[in-house]
This record gives C-alpha cells, sequence and structure tokens, in this order.
C-alpha cells in the first residue's frame, strides 16, 4: 500500500487488514500518521520510501517480501495535487516535471517492481489509482490532469496486456476519485465549494476515503473482480462533463 500516510491510502489499508491481509503501509515524510496506523492496525509492518527514487523503490518491495513472504497485491496510492491553480501560460517547467514524476513515474516505478513480484510469484492483482481530472481536465492544474490521464490510459491498458505474459490470470485496474475529503484536499472542500464542483454531480456531496478504499479492495479481490481487469472504476458521485444543477 502504497501513500498509506494519506487519507485515501490510510482507507486503503484499513479496508484491506479489515478483510484480513496482511498489509505493509508505504510512507514518504508521514511518519507519526504511518506509525499510528501501524498501532490502530495491531502492529501492521511499515516502511518509509521516496518513490521518485528507483533505488527506494527496489528497497520498499525487498523490505514487503521480507515482512510479508511474498506480494500478492499493490495498491499505488501516493500521489500529490499541487494546490496552486496555473494556468498552462503561466505554468513553469519546473512544476510540470514535477508534478508529472510525483503522479505517472511514481506509478511506473511502483507498477514495474510489482510485476517483478508478480513474474515470481505468477499471479498478482495491481490497483492504480487515477483521478477524475484524468477523464475531465482540470483547468489550472493540466499538469496533474495530464498526469491522471496517462495513468488510467496508455499505462493501465498496457500494463493489463503486460501483466498475463508473466501470469495469465494476472490483473490491473484503476480507481479515479474526484473530489474526495483527504489531508490533500483539506480546505478546498468547505460547503461553498462542495456546491460549486457538486453541480457536474448527480450526488452532491464529496467522497470519503473509504468511498474510494471499498473500490480499491473491490478490484483487488480475485473473488470479486477476478474476470475485471484494464477498467476505470469512478468514485465521483456520478460527476459527468456538464452542469447538471443550475444552482
Amino acid at each position: 500500500m502504497t501513500g498509506a500516510s494519506g487519507g485515501i491510502g490510510a482507507a486503503c489499508a484499513r479496508a484491506f487488514a479489515a478483510e484480513g491481509a496482511q498489509v505493509l503501509a508505504h510512507y514518504h515524510r508521514g511518519t507519526e500518521r504511518a506509525r499510528s496506523l501501524s498501532t490502530e492496525l495491531g502492529g501492521a509492518a511499515i516502511a518509509q520510501a521516496d518513490l521518485t527514487s528507483e533505488a527506494d523503490v527496489a528497497r520498499l518491495f525487498d523490505e514487503a517480501r521480507a515482512a510479508l513472504g511474498r506480494i500478492d497485491v499493490c495498491a499505488s496510492v501516493s500521489g500529490t495535487w499541487p494546490t496552486e491553480d496555473v494556468p498552462v501560460w503561466d505554468l513553469p517547467l519546473e512544476r510540470w516535471e514535477g508534478t508529472l514524476r510525483e503522479n505517472l513515474t511514481v506509478p511506473f516505478l511502483t507498477a514495474r517492481a510489482f510485476l517483478r513480484e508478480v513474474e515470481r510469484n505468477g499471479h498478482g492483482s495491481l490497483v492504480l489509482i487515477g483521478s477524475t481530472a484524468g477523464i475531465f481536465g482540470e483547468a489550472g492544474h493540466a499538469d496533474y490532469a495530464a498526469a491522471k490521464s496517462g495513468v488510467l490510459g496508455g499505462l493501465l491498458l498496457s500494463l493489463k496486456n503486460e501483466m498475463t505474459r508473466i501470469a495469465p490470470l494476472g490483473r490491473v485496474n484503476a480507481v479515479a476519485p474526484g473530489w474526495t475529503d483527504s489531508p490533500m484536499t483539506r480546505g478546498f472542500v468547505d460547503p461553498e465549494r462542495i456546491l460549486a464542483v457538486s453541480r457536474t454531480m448527480a450526488l452532491r456531496k464529496v467522497a470519503q476515503p473509504e468511498d474510494v478504499a471499498a473500490q480499491v479492495v473491490a478490484l483487488a479481490s480475485d473473488t470479486v473482480s477476478g474476470h475485471v481487469t484494464g477498467q476505470v472504476v469512478v468514485v465521483a458521485g456520478g460527476m459527468e462533463g456538464r452542469t447538471v444543477h443550475t444552482d
């Protein structure tokens, strides 16, 4: 579980643990949050890594294998959303490249390391986390939208075909959350903002991390989703690319 010190990642770790899974929770800088989560889950393993580093990713999976015995499922949750609204004509190259590294390169490195585990085990299930920004775009955050579109499009659809070369029943799917009440978006989902953003949604509310986690666990499960691969589940209250409410 990458990004387990964040809101969605922590909710995913709890949801997997509730199903009886052995969980290793990855964190980068959220040491105290990761330790608290480990205690909450009865001493679940935690590991620190900078997922933009190839060496750190390799070490993380080595530690996960040592802690768990084998790695059957990977949920690639880690990512960042740049809070400042910047149109493309003002967007610095440094931010563009940094956002793509955090939100497209990190899932690539994570997926690559996990697929090496799949090659070793002969089976596995990978769940990527995208965003509705990768489906509808997001003005002021073209860098983030482009990265998430890459995850939900080319990366996902290539991986689901490649995985079967090493694991005939291996699966790769993705979840695309919309507005979700998490530490990453806290302060941006006040009641007035919810009213504005939900004009494109059938359900006029934002998701809770647990809403996203439930879909991650379902897609990871060979029992629930054993014949599902290359799919994107959108967790966004029926969001559309148009306004469905007038107020």
